[in-house]
């Protein structure tokens, strides 16, 4: 397989970044919980400090047309600004659905008014998977598919390297404390969830500080609120292990090497999101991506599998919910936009649905 070469100007590392950040965090939420990170010595929360810039500011002086470009088609993706919305439907009581960010920044957790006045108001909470709450049950339905996580029979992980690769993938899990031959039967995408998060991430889990989704789960059960799930955890990790080996390859490679630019990335990612910005995603990967072996492909098999397919699903399992009024349903805010996002597949269904923030 070709080394996945690298990107040279702030619009392709930004897109590049980007990409691989959204492809592993669906996979985080799952499997922190099974992993189990840890550091050596929790921190407290307010000594936590997050060291990112944001990316959009060094694409806008090296390269101001192209920004303006995401911006434009940005403005142009159907629902692509807002997180809260209401979804209604003639003789039910209205329902939102609400756009989350799998992190515990306190600018993601800390809900914005109009969103928390919805959550309180509502009877029942819904959010992607309700397995994230519970080890034993998501542990022993991983036993169950071990192929999910793990290489089986003689392949390891190395088959699927060059020599080049292997030595930037071991010497980059080396400097993280983990040897390569402890982790060689780990599919990539479970590496991609252990070193893809910067390290004021992991001490606020390490902390105490949930999630987004899993503080509304939390939040909602304390509430005495009924709590659904949309999706289970063996059906993400199906949906992430049906895209192409080599795309996962090269995105574990491209992860590693970003090293400390992580910051940067989780800087860039939280700032958009709470601006309600999430039509600005896939702009940015149509303006500015690399002309490199498989990227193309790799982002189009992502939205399919990761997004669009999963879209369809949500969709069908929300029915039932919203026909039944006064749901919070809470998912990643990437699958709300665009016009096969959630938002135009129910309307599509024949529910009316507004923008609140």
């Amino acid at each position: 397989m070709k080394t996945h070469a690298k990107a040279t100007t702030a619009t392709e590392r930004l897109v590049d970044r980007l990409f691989l950040c959204a492809a592993a965090f669906p996979l985080f939420l799952l499997l922190a919980l099974v992993l189990g990170l840890s550091m050596a010595k929790p921190a407290k929360a307010d000594e936590i400090v997050c060291s990112g810039t944001n990316l959009l500011t060094e694409l806008a002086a090296e390269n101001p047309a192209a920004l303006e470009e995401v911006r434009r088609q940005a403005a142009e993706t159907p629902n692509g600004s807002g997180l809260l919305w209401r979804v209604g439907k003639e003789g039910v009581a209205p329902s939102y659905l609400f756009g989350t960010m799998h992190m515990s920044d306190p600018r993601v957790v800390t809900l914005p008014r109009d969103a928390r006045e919805a959550f309180d108001g509502a009877e029942r909470v819904v959010i992607e998977t309700t397995d994230i709450l519970d080890q034993s049950k998501m542990a022993a339905a991983m036993f169950k598919r071990p192929d999910l996580m793990m290489f089986t029979g003689k392949e390891t992980l190395g088959d699927h390297l060059d020599e080049a690769e292997r030595e930037a993938v071991a010497d980059a899990l080396k400097a993280r404390g983990i040897p390569f031959a402890s982790v060689k039967k780990m599919k990539p995408w479970m590496l991609i969830s252990l070193v893809a998060l910067p390290v004021c991430e992991i001490e606020r889990k390490e902390a105490g500080m949930p999630i987004l989704d899993i503080k509304l789960a939390e939040d909602a059960q304390n509430a005495g609120k009924e709590l659904l799930g949309l999706e289970t955890a063996v059906e993400q990790l199906d949906a992430m292990a049906s895209l192409p080996m080599e795309m996962h390859v090269r995105g574990l490679v491209e992860t590693l090497a970003l090293g400390d630019g992580l910051n940067d990335v989780m800087e860039t990612m939280v700032s958009l999101y709470a601006e309600g910005e999430t039509g600005m995603f896939w702009p940015l990967i149509r303006v500015a991506i690399p002309e490199q072996q498989g990227a193309s492909g790799d982002y189009a098999a992502f939205d399919r599998a990761m997004v669009k397919a999963r879209n369809g699903t949500m969709a069908e399992r929300a029915r039932p919910i919203l026909n039944e009024g006064n749901a919070f349903i809470a998912v990643g805010a990437l699958h709300l936009p665009g016009e096969e996002g959630l938002i135009e597949l129910l309307r599509a269904d024949g529910y009316t649905v507004e923008g609140v923030r």
